[in-house]
């Protein structure tokens, strides 16, 4: 254990981290707006929707693959909703669960953003690494807890 602060290079990693992750998860924000008047989150909503089976997940594993509480994605599938681009249906087996479904309009701006975002994601992460950085990152993400394996 430490003496409860992180020393001078400890610190200088740590602050680093958190600007280069705000900064992307900012420039992917503002790009993904730009382009598709899609939020990131809701992007990430589209996603797993589209690879889940029958294009549909209940909201609470939704909520848990996107990292948002389940507040948050209400909010958001709400918008998605307006927009068209999903639907929620109740469970059948859960009086108070539901089920967030993907719509055809929905998939259609999925593929329409997904181009673009995969484009911006390279040229922000991985066209700035070598092969082998990628592949120590990949191991320095499990070794955090990341589950790499895993679409996202």
């Amino acid at each position: 254990m430490g003496n409860g602060w992180l020393d001078a290079g400890e610190q200088q990693v740590w602050r680093a981290f958190l600007r280069t992750n705000a900064w992307i998860y900012d420039e992917l924000e503002h790009d993904l707006r730009d382009r598709s008047d899609l939020s990131l989150i809701e992007y990430g909503i589209l996603v797993h929707l589209s690879e889940a089976p029958y294009m549909r997940m209940r909201m609470r594993h939704l909520a848990d693959s996107v990292i948002v509480s389940k507040s948050r994605l209400s909010h958001q599938i709400a918008r998605l909703e307006r927009d068209g681009y999903v639907y929620r249906e109740h469970c059948d087996d859960d009086r108070r669960g539901f089920w967030a479904v993907l719509t055809e309009p929905g998939l259609m701006a999925l593929a329409r953003a997904a181009p673009g975002h995969a484009d911006r994601v390279r040229d922000l992460l991985f066209d700035r690494l070598t092969p082998e950085q990628v592949t120590q990152l990949r191991g320095i993400l499990h070794a955090l807890g990341g589950d790499v394996s895993s679409t996202a």
